[in-house]
């Protein structure tokens, strides 16, 4: 609930995403990086790092308290750097973006999309999703992927037109009706479809294993390379040193395994855990590199809201 008057709130954010998006791209790329990492640790200061803190604890129990803070804030400043980042886009050209992404195992990808297929991609809120899509868009193949609807209304349609601007086939989560139908269409043109999917956003999520620790994740990626036959690849994404400043690195793992037996909702699962698995690993290996800020794992969520979530299959 916003303190603000009605309307008001919805203003501010509309505004300050404008501002922002104006503002940094004038500023020199490392003075915008600096002025981000300022504002990382003033909210970790202030407290507002407390649930990526409590994930970090999770997927990390081998670290004590000071190493957890560390982690955390060094989390947070990746996670506003990639605001910073997505900030500066639109001014970057194919070089600019070729310069700040370096991709790994992409061959098999590239034979599938080359030959007129589509790849799933299972994504994790890791790195920079939104350049690893600004470089697919640009020397990949037609990008197509969901985003969650924003509030207020006119902040997530800043949000489309940027992503659009940057090439890519945006559909949205809600309030466009289920938007399945349109996944099922894009999966049989040539191109990839990048989905987020740590954190389920809907009734239909299923529990995996991950990083040791029960999580609810999206069934999405999984039931449309099932439905549609198409290779379900995990992808994740880090930052890493780039010269005076940062770029990403695209990763790329083996397509997971169809099972052969199960009800279409076991072999689901099953995908989704393989997924798991793999995005488990990446982040135990890079834990500042996972920008997760909301309730992901069992032992977190509301209990009311999980019986209600049952109670909804």
């Amino acid at each position: 609930m916003s303190l603000l008057p009605a309307g008001l709130g919805d203003a501010l954010a509309l505004a300050g995403h404008r501002v922002g998006w104006g503002a940094v791209r004038r500023l020199p790329e490392r003075v915008a990086y600096r002025l981000f990492e300022v504002a990382a640790d003033v909210t970790v200061a202030r407290g507002g790092a407390a649930r990526m803190r409590s994930n970090y604890a999770r997927v990390r129990p081998d670290l004590d308290d000071a190493a957890l803070d560390a982690l955390t804030k060094d989390g947070m400043r990746r996670y506003l750097r990639y605001y910073c980042e997505a900030f500066r886009l639109p001014e970057l050209g194919p070089d600019d973006i070729l310069a700040r992404v370096r991709v790994e195992g992409d061959g098999p990808v590239r034979e599938v999309i080359d030959g007129g297929g589509s790849v799933i991609a299972f994504l994790g809120h890791l790195g920079n999703w939104d350049l690893a899509g600004a470089w697919g868009a640009v020397f990949l193949g037609q990008v197509t992927t969901v985003a969650e609807r924003l509030e207020p209304e006119e902040v997530f349609e800043e949000f489309l037109a940027f992503r659009e601007g940057l090439g890519m086939t945006i559909i949205p989560l809600t309030g466009s009706g289920n938007p399945f139908p349109a996944l099922r269409e894009a999966a049989r043109r040539p191109g990839i479809i990048p989905l987020l999917a740590d954190r389920d956003l809907t009734s239909k999520g299923v529990v995996v294993d991950f990083c040791g620790q029960p999580a609810r994740m999206a069934p999405g990626p999984a039931a449309l390379a099932l439905t549609e036959r198409r290779p379900l690849h995990p992808v994740s994404i880090r930052h890493e040193p780039r010269g005076r400043g940062w770029g990403i690195v695209i990763t790329f793992h083996p397509p997971v395994a169809v099972p052969e037996s199960g009800t279409t909702r076991e072999k689901v699962t099953a995908m989704t855990q393989a997924c798991a698995d793999v995005l488990g690993e990446a982040v135990r290996e890079h834990p500042a590199d996972w920008h997760m800020l909301q309730r992901v794992f069992l032992a977190d969520l509301d209990p009311a809201r999980l019986a209600a979530t049952e109670a909804a299959r």
